[in-house]
């Protein structure tokens, strides 16, 4: 009897702070989160604007069965039975948030690094080396500035982080919001062998006629009526199986964005 291949399943979201809405309507979120999260089925789950702590919005959120988490939101959303890594990128007036990797799979020594552009945008890189099913994997979380430059000079540091730090041959995946409204981020890392995940039943169309469809089924901002595939996965050493964007009134109403989630087979 053959041997299923294994398949490593990651999903990216950004879940706006865990909260949504704005002044005397603004709701706590974080809870439902936690269900969302879970309902992926997700062996790796990147994570972007996450707190560990904010003041204000616990005071705000501070009673009630579905009140402010006592841990952070990354050790709060976590599976049982996954390793949660998180590290601040942003420092506010009350509080902070960042990037994070929920994994089933252990860990290694976890790298940070601030790839901020400007003093008005503060980011990071989250590098977490993981053991999958006795291969090697490199988790590298992300989310970009708003600005088309900084996004270029922040590709350029990822792709810097991976030549320093994985060793060649070892797969590597880069997840995360890469705020690319304009689509221009593919030709660069692809420089490294990094390559988008579509998945197989989209990665022959013709760039020129079908490549804005390609694109358009991955659309994950705004969740409401989702336009623009901002949220993302780059490539190296595996084999992009299936990618899928969770749709619905009740993911539109967690967040900003969809999650998007893929599966992998070893390149």
């Amino acid at each position: 009897m053959k041997t299923p291949t294994p398949r490593l399943r990651v999903a990216t979201y950004n879940i706006a702070k865990g909260v949504r809405g704005i002044g005397p309507r603004k709701r706590l979120e974080i809870h439902n989160l936690e269900r969302g999260v879970a309902s992926l089925q997700a062996d790796l789950v990147m994570l972007q604007e996450v707190r560990l702590f904010h003041h204000r919005e616990a005071r705000r959120f501070a009673h009630g069965p579905h009140a402010w988490p006592q841990q952070g939101q990354a050790e709060f959303l976590a599976p049982e039975g996954f390793a949660c890594v998180y590290r601040t990128n942003a420092v506010t007036r009350h509080g902070e948030h960042g990037n994070a990797l929920l994994s089933r799979w252990p860990v290694g020594d976890v790298g940070h690094h601030d790839v901020s552009d400007h003093r008005f945008e503060q980011r990071g890189l989250l590098h977490v080396p993981l053991a999958w099913d006795h291969t090697p994997v490199h988790a590298v979380v992300a989310h970009f500035g708003l600005m088309h430059a900084s996004r270029l000079r922040q590709a350029e540091r990822v792709l810097e982080l991976i030549d320093r730090e994985v060793p060649p041959g070892e797969p590597v995946i880069v997840g995360g919001d890469f705020n690319d409204w304009g689509e221009k981020l593919d030709p660069v890392f692809a420089q490294l062998g990094l390559m988008r995940a579509v998945g197989p039943a989209r990665a022959g169309a013709g760039p020129a006629t079908s490549g804005a469809l390609r694109v358009g089924r991955m659309a994950t901002f705004p969740s409401r009526v989702p336009v623009f595939a901002l949220d993302r996965f780059y490539s190296r050493g595996l084999r992009c199986t299936a990618v899928q964007v969770p749709r619905g009134l009740s993911w539109a109403q967690l967040s900003d964005h969809l999650p998007l989630v893929a599966e992998f087979e070893r390149g």
